[in-house]
């Protein structure tokens, strides 16, 4: 292989080398842009959570209450 075969090569194994870093950059921000989702989502999956139990709380608290009234009359 002479020298300019070998340049050419090289220069074609750097391009590569290049939009490889290049990919692999995009998919760290990516990757980042979905960690970010995933926590966002966790969070409002137990802010969902924390809504659902005081709304069973005041469900069960009107039952009683309505159990109660049913008693006394």
């Amino acid at each position: 292989m002479d020298a300019r075969n070998l340049d050419t090569e090289l220069h074609k194994l750097l391009a590569r080398l290049e939009l490889m870093a290049g990919r692999m950059r995009r998919l760290q921000e990516e990757n980042r842009g979905l960690r970010a989702q995933i926590e966002q989502m966790g969070s409002e999956r137990a802010q969902l959570i924390a809504r659902q139990e005081q709304a069973r709380s005041r469900v069960e608290a009107m039952i009683g209450r309505l159990k109660s009234l049913e008693q006394h009359t």
